[in-house]
């Protein structure tokens, strides 16, 4: 998706982290003139020599101002934003909306028409400026969540940016949106988490044996305790159901081992809850919209060993490139003790045959799934 200017600068970035700075990173390559505000100053230099914009002084007077403060201090952050500069949109990034607009109006009153909430659906397991990335929002959903008193030209204001770096703006109410992020993303991350902490005393001779399965469920477990500790908390009545809700799931399939490693897979009930726990996954997998956002569409997926060899794999995108064959995800994965990797192409099925054969008279080993 292309990104567009349209969005009115200059804008304040509060907040020099992942988010922050992206937007600053996005904004600049559309010659937007970016303020920059952090209480780290280390933060705040690293996010201005990436190009993400300048620190801002007592002069820079925005005409939009973005929190992308840890969640913990959002609403200082936008109460201070809305007094420093009355004649701006303030908006803020936070993964939880809830109450963030009353209480914000408690401390501002009228002033809170140029408050919008807002959370864009765009993130990495890393954090920090330096992991920052002007297309970040390419194509992900930017949630917009008014209050009843936010004004048309606020939201406008939170929209036009949405689209200028690259985003799909949806508009939400907040405790819908807390409620959908509870279970798409924050419960996921509970999951990931948890799964990751069973491996930290696995020996090293079972982790050799890690493939592309461990890596996709236990990926986000690398994200930053600081930032998701206060997130859950903030969030909490809304996990709280889905979390009591796998508890319960998990207990029958604990009962289910117990029973199987007593008595053997004979024993009644014991393949059905597997059975059952495995379909009830798949049906639920099988909702995840596809590529885009649009209805999930199955790939078939072509596997080819790639030597461990500079260029290699540059050379192989060229020679699919060659054979006209659009690529709808890729994801590589390295063979245990060989010095050899797998990378994993998912094309449209009508594909798979004619990029096998076409690779394959290069001279390259491919299997298809």
């Amino acid at each position: 998706m292309a990104k567009s200017a349209d969005v009115r600068g200059p804008v304040l970035v509060v907040g020099t982290g992942l988010l922050g700075a992206s937007i600053g990173l996005a904004l600049r390559e559309l010659g937007v003139e970016v303020g920059l505000q952090d209480i780290s100053p280390a933060a705040l230099h690293l996010a201005r020599d990436l190009g993400a914009g300048t620190p801002a002084g007592p002069d820079f007077h925005p005409a939009l101002v973005v929190v992308a403060t840890p969640p913990d201090v959002i609403v200082p952050a936008v109460v201070a934003a809305l007094r420093d500069h009355p004649d701006a949109v303030v908006t803020d990034v936070a993964s939880v909306k809830g109450s963030l607009a009353g209480r914000v109006g408690e401390q501002v009153g009228a002033a809170v028409a140029q408050y919008v909430g807002s959370h864009p659906m765009a993130g990495r397991e890393r954090s920090g400026p330096a992991a920052a990335d002007s297309d970040l929002f390419q194509g992900r959903t930017w949630v917009i969540c008014p209050h009843e008193t936010s004004s048309d030209a606020a939201v406008g204001a939170v929209r036009a940016l949405a689209i200028a770096v690259g985003a799909l703006p949806r508009v939400m109410e907040a405790a819908e949106h807390d409620a959908a992020v509870a279970a798409v993303s924050h419960l996921p991350q509970l999951v990931a988490s948890l799964t990751a902490a069973r491996l930290r005393e696995l020996p090293a001779e079972a982790l050799a044996l890690a493939g592309q399965g461990l890596r996709d469920v236990t990926r986000i477990a690398a994200s930053d305790p600081m930032m998701w500790s206060p997130i859950l908390a903030v969030n909490s009545a809304a996990v709280l159901p889905h979390a009591e809700a796998l508890l319960a799931s998990l207990s029958d399939v604990v009962n289910a081992l117990r029973t199987a490693a007593a008595e053997g897979m004979g024993a009644p009930g014991v393949m059905r809850v597997f059975a059952g726990a495995i379909e009830e996954g798949r049906q639920g997998a099988a909702r995840i919209p596809g590529k885009h956002g649009g209805a999930a569409r199955r790939y078939a997926e072509v596997m080819v060993f790639v030597p461990d060899k500079p260029g290699e794999l540059g050379r192989l995108f060229a020679e699919i490139g060659q054979a006209g064959i659009n690529i709808e995800d890729l994801r590589m994965e390295h063979a245990a003790g060989a010095k050899l990797g797998v990378a994993t192409l998912s094309v449209l099925p009508a594909r798979a045959a004619p990029l096998m054969e076409h690779l394959e008279e290069l001279g390259w080993r491919v299997m298809v799934s």
